[in-house]
């Protein structure tokens, strides 16, 4: 593995657990790049967004991936990295990167269930909000190295063929 396996895809996806369990198979270590932003932040990323506002959140995503040097490892990055184009440089830079395709339908069942507060997502059409960013991400997800389809399945088990797919691509 020369670099990181950087994980894309939409809120929902799966990135942070898939990355989890696929670092877990690699036996490299996992990084969020969310998580590194809330310890940057001392708070949680929804009260990022709404104390500094989005542009001052995606400036620190592109200052967390110009800190980190290209290693062996999996990184899950937010949904809306691959919104800046300066950031494609340094995820190439960093590594090889994987866009988890999950079907629009299958993530905002996904996201109507899920507990976790989605700071683009606090409107009354949450719904219409997602399909608007899902739309105009969607070209820009097609752009990473490997566009890796999300089956009906477990997590656990979408790890497990991701990086049985990725070892062959070795």
């Amino acid at each position: 593995m020369n670099g990181y396996w950087i994980l894309l895809g939409m809120m929902g996806a799966g990135k942070s657990t898939v990355g989890r369990k696929l670092a877990d198979l690699a036996q490299v270590p996992f990084e969020d790049a969310d998580a590194l932003l809330e310890r940057r932040f001392g708070r949680p990323i929804h009260q990022v967004f709404s104390i500094y506002g989005e542009e001052t959140f995606r400036g620190h995503e592109t200052s967390i991936l110009k800190s980190l040097d290209p290693k062996p490892g999996v990184l899950a990055t937010g949904g809306g990295i691959v919104t800046r184009p300066e950031n494609w440089d340094e995820l190439h830079r960093l590594g090889k990167t994987i866009y988890l395709n999950v079907p629009a339908e299958a993530l905002m069942m996904r996201l109507e269930k899920s507990k976790r507060r989605r700071p683009l997502l606090e409107t009354e059409n949450w719904q219409g909000r997602f399909t608007e960013l899902f739309d105009a991400r969607l070209p820009l997800y097609m752009k990473a190295d490997i566009v890796f389809d999300v089956q009906i399945e477990d997590l656990e088990a979408c790890a497990a063929r991701l990086y049985e797919q990725l070892k062959v691509a070795q």
